[in-house]
């Protein structure tokens, strides 16, 4: 049985730790719709330095970019207004998550014909329902964070799917991540600026942590991620990056909402999926 290397399961969740991290730190924020943008706009920032150093995308990884700023986009989006709706960072968050790697499995093997070992898909479904499980009972109470949720878990399963082939396209996995952020920056910030009709430098000075900070967080965490689905199935880098719900809900708990024994027995189900996936 072939495994996957332990250094490519510390990668994802590395990357899951980083992810839920800087996740938080935008819910946490007076305004997460500015902290978001400042994040974004600030891995550009950071990307535009470093691009000029590393191997460009090649033409053959420009659709797959093009795919995944506009995923990006609109996951951000859809997370924001999960937020805006009242949905907590345990609720909105992690069933986004949940989503999220089951429709990569099915878009993976639909698309390009990629197969999971069934112990792999048994690792992705229990990471799945552990996520499914931190949203239990919220969603009836609050039905436009549910939506909202679920329409960023979509979003970012086309993204994972963009990203993935893009990484493996490009000579550089990391010229590639680099390039991204920078025309998320581009397209984000514009779009920001339009909608909120606010002046980009002085909504970066106010949220200075999560544009540097938070922006350095989400860089690696994406760097890390695209690097594992250079040398793992789609699916279950995606589903190990989705983990991300145990360390942010261990966050969540430092924003005032509760660790209940549901989610207590979701994180075990998780960390199931998680040692299941090594094996895959």
């Amino acid at each position: 049985m072939t495994t996957i290397p332990a250094i490519v399961i510390a990668a994802a969740l590395a990357s899951a730790v980083l992810h839920a991290g800087w996740n938080a730190a935008v819910k946490a924020s007076a305004d997460p719709q500015a902290a978001m943008a400042a994040q974004v706009i600030g891995s550009g920032l950071i990307a535009l330095p470093l691009l000029p150093v590393v191997p460009v995308p090649s033409v053959a990884a420009l659709p797959w970019l093009a795919g995944s700023v506009a995923f990006n986009v609109l996951t951000f989006l859809a997370l924001l207004r999960g937020y805006a709706k009242g949905g907590g960072f345990g609720f909105v968050y992690p069933l986004a998550r949940a989503t999220s790697p089951l429709l990569v499995l099915l878009l993976a093997h639909t698309l390009q014909g990629e197969t999971v070992s069934a112990l792999g898909i048994a690792g992705i479904v229990l990471v799945s329902c552990g996520v499914t499980l931190f949203a239990c009972g919220e969603g009836s109470r609050n039905v436009g964070a549910l939506v909202w949720a679920l329409l960023a878990g979509m979003f970012s399963a086309g993204y994972a799917i963009c990203d993935a082939n893009g990484a493996r396209t490009a000579p550089s996995v990391l010229g590639y991540g680099l390039a991204v952020s920078l025309v998320n920056a581009a397209v984000f910030g514009g779009t920001h600026r339009v909608r909120c009709r606010v002046k980009l430098p002085a909504m970066l000075r106010a949220n200075w942590p999560v544009a540097t900070f938070g922006a350095g967080a989400a860089m690696l965490s994406y760097v890390l991620i695209l690097w594992v689905w250079s040398r793992a199935p789609i699916a279950i880098g995606a589903a190990l990056r989705d983990t991300s719900l145990v360390f942010a809900a261990l966050i969540a708990t430092r924003l005032g909402e509760a660790l209940t024994p549901v989610r207590i027995a979701a994180i075990a189900l998780v960390t199931a999926g998680a040692v299941t996936l090594r094996f895959a």
